[in-house]
């Protein structure tokens, strides 16, 4: 794109982080990465990526492994695997944090967030430091990886969506509210190929932790990030934790445009809630009113700030939790709790009847706290996607933590401005409790040269993948729909998620909730054709969990036919040597069903060509196909995969350059 006089939040952090192509919407760019964020249900992958790769350490400015997902401590698995990224953490020079010091987004934050940073995460939710006006994108664990052995990141220039805040919230209207507002009005892909920016007069009303909410759920408007300046907010934000020397102010210039406008009056707003099972099934809270409510819960990436926790326990002074409804409250930190319990307020929640859980993800991805059977239950998570809760066919809201706790006092759905109550005013602590040594910090390198990894005996090595063939002739061996997430692909919930260290136990379990016997009819043919998986719109939404790609690849997946893909799911297959095909004619969808058989020949020399690019259907013609691979990433697929190409392009020595390629 020509240079612009007058830049937006995004273009600056864009072309401060540029180092391969032009910022024009649609076209592939290389950024450098600053800061590497692992959870441990993927972060397992990325450290066995960069073990696999020799890596000697990290060439990042920061990165920190947390432990926020695996922490039910049922037998020795997690456990286990805490050890492992503690070990490897050491050994590659990260950062580390413990099991019990909180969610991976928010305690970044609080320690090592910084503005004008680019943060690559293995976690969707990444996003989340767009609020302290940082580049932060979740992808694929061995993306990560190998961004933190020095490669850039790639993705797709995207538009700039320029979101006007102007006004200010109501009383019982938070900032979950407002996201919940773009999801009402755009949907789950609203976002694709967009960075979200937010600006205007009504900034002045959000802190950055309400900012925090926004643009964390950013990714279920399907955007690749979510921004927001860098101005007194964030100063204030990284006072209160001790840490303004940090603080760059970045602000957009004067002047500047957006390729994608909106407004938001935020005067206007009501309480919203998104209806099973979609974070795009929004409706207004008084249009559900009145349904009986089993659960309540308070906490997650998506709620994470102290004010989230502090209206609901200024609610409930004096008050008690209706009966028969679980409140469940979760602390997105060690540090929050900390400051909860000081200043009194856990104490409200506790002596009305709340159940307090440890600091970290828990249910919201099916980690404990399962509601009943068909019984609704009221979140402050991100998502409540069929089954994630760890039900099958649960009935998960999403709502603000006002909402939520109004269900707890009533046992109903109830609009909270319809409580005989004033709205709680909640400020800051006053001489805040900062636990700036939460964090594990790395060894010299000659010391983390000496450290062992180890390893549980469930743990194994990533499987190898060969390189791809010229020809493909592959049954279908699913046919699936619309909105087909991550978590259907590669369930989470306490069965599985212990062995997320081992993709050929996982593997197990892919599409379960779908077709239990997928895995054992994939794996009698995985070494004669391997297979073909079919599916709709906006496939493999949600989560960036690699191993719903990598679980198919080892289970002998070789095609992924939809009307369209998510794109970190859709990125992730290229790096795991899948082909991504995509429809000239969606109505094609419905000629084909599971059992058929297609054929395509000449992969290598088709896809550069791009022309007439055909998958022949045994006994039934042929349907024009289309695939939006750049150069590269043909390179990457034919190689197999994004170690395959990648482990000899990797800069090596002690030297710290990033690599092109």
């Amino acid at each position: 794109m020509t240079k612009k006089t007058a830049r937006n939040v995004a273009e600056k952090l864009i072309e401060a982080h540029l180092v391969s192509g032009e910022m024009t919407p649609g076209t592939e760019i290389g950024l450098r990465v600053d800061q590497g964020l692992l959870q441990d249900a993927l972060g397992t992958l990325s450290m066995l990526a960069l073990e696999a790769m020799e890596i000697d350490r990290v060439r990042t400015d920061a990165a920190c492994q947390y432990v926020d997902h695996n922490l039910l401590q049922t037998d020795t698995k997690n456990a286990d695997d805490h050890t492992f990224l503690r070990t490897a953490s050491a050994r590659f020079g990260m950062y580390f944090s413990p099991p019990g010091n909180g969610i991976s987004h928010p305690v970044h934050m609080e320690r090592l967030g910084k503005p004008g940073a680019l943060l690559l995460g293995s976690d969707s939710h990444s996003c989340a430091a767009g609020s302290l006006g940082m580049f932060g994108m979740g992808t694929g664990s061995i993306e990560v990886a190998m961004s933190l052995a020095g490669m850039p990141v790639y993705i797709r220039m995207p538009e700039v969506w320029g979101v006007k805040l102007t006004g200010s919230l109501p009383d019982w209207v938070s900032a979950k509210d407002v996201i919940l507002e773009m999801l009402r009005r755009h949907g789950v892909t609203g976002g694709l190929g967009r960075v979200i920016e937010y600006y205007g007069p009504g900034l002045d009303g959000l802190s950055a932790m309400d900012r925090h909410v926004i643009a964390n759920m950013g990714a279920e408007l399907g955007a690749t990030t979510s921004v927001f300046p860098s101005d007194g907010a964030a100063l204030e934000f990284l006072r209160l934790v001790g840490r303004e020397e940090d603080w760059t102010e970045i602000l957009a210039d004067e002047g500047a445009t957006y390729d994608v406008h909106e407004e938001i009056d935020l005067s206007t707003l009501e309480p919203l809630i998104a209806k099973p099972s979609s974070p795009g099934n929004v409706v207004p809270v008084r249009e559900v009113a009145g349904q009986p409510v089993y659960q309540a819960y308070i906490g997650s990436s998506a709620n994470p700030g102290y004010r989230d926790f502090a209206v609901a326990a200024q609610m409930f002074e004096g008050r008690q939790v209706a009966t028969g409804v679980s409140f469940d409250i979760n602390p997105s930190s060690r540090e929050m709790l900390a400051n909860l319990m000081n200043e009194g307020l856990l104490a409200n929640l506790i002596q009305a009847g709340a159940r307090l859980h440890q600091a970290g993800c828990n249910g919201c991805h099916g980690m404990g706290q399962s509601p009943a059977a068909g019984k609704n239950s009221l979140r402050t998570t991100p998502r409540n996607f069929d089954g994630r809760s760890g039900v099958k066919e649960d009935l998960v809201f999403l709502c603000s933590p006002e909402t939520a706790a109004a269900a707890a006092l009533t046992g109903v759905i109830t609009d909270p401005r319809d409580l005989d109550m004033p709205y709680p005013k909640v400020m800051p602590p006053k001489d805040p409790i900062r636990l700036d040594k939460a964090l594990i910090a790395p060894p010299p390198l000659d010391e983390a040269r000496s450290v062992t990894i180890e390893k549980g005996s469930h743990t194994s090595s990533l499987p190898l993948i060969d390189p791809y063939p010229d020809a493909v002739a592959a049954p279908i061996l699913i046919k699936l729909g619309d909105d087909v997430s991550t978590d259907a692909i590669a369930p989470a919930g306490a069965q599985i998620l212990p062995y997320r260290s081992n993709v050929q136990k996982t593997a197990e379990f892919t599409l379960m909730r779908d077709d239990e016997t997928f895995a054992e009819r994939a794996m009698a043919v995985k070494d004669t054709s391997g297979h073909v998986i079919l599916g709709s719109e906006n496939f493999g939404q949600g989560s960036s969990r690699v191993h719903a790609v990598l679980c198919p690849q080892y289970l002998g997946a070789k095609i992924v036919l939809a009307k369209s893909f998510a794109r970190i799911y859709w990125q992730n297959l290229i790096n795991a040597g899948i082909l991504p095909l995509t429809f000239a004619d969606p109505a094609d969808y419905d000629r084909l069903e599971q059992g058929d058989v297609l054929v395509l020949d000449g992969v290598h020399d088709m896809l550069p060509d791009r022309q007439n690019l055909t998958l022949a259907i045994e006994g039934k013609g042929g349907i024009a196909v289309e695939h939006a691979l750049t150069p590269r990433q043909i390179e990457i697929l034919i190689a197999g995969g994004l170690i395959n190409w990648g482990r000899d392009k990797l800069p090596r020595g002690d030297d710290t350059e990033t690599a092109v390629a």
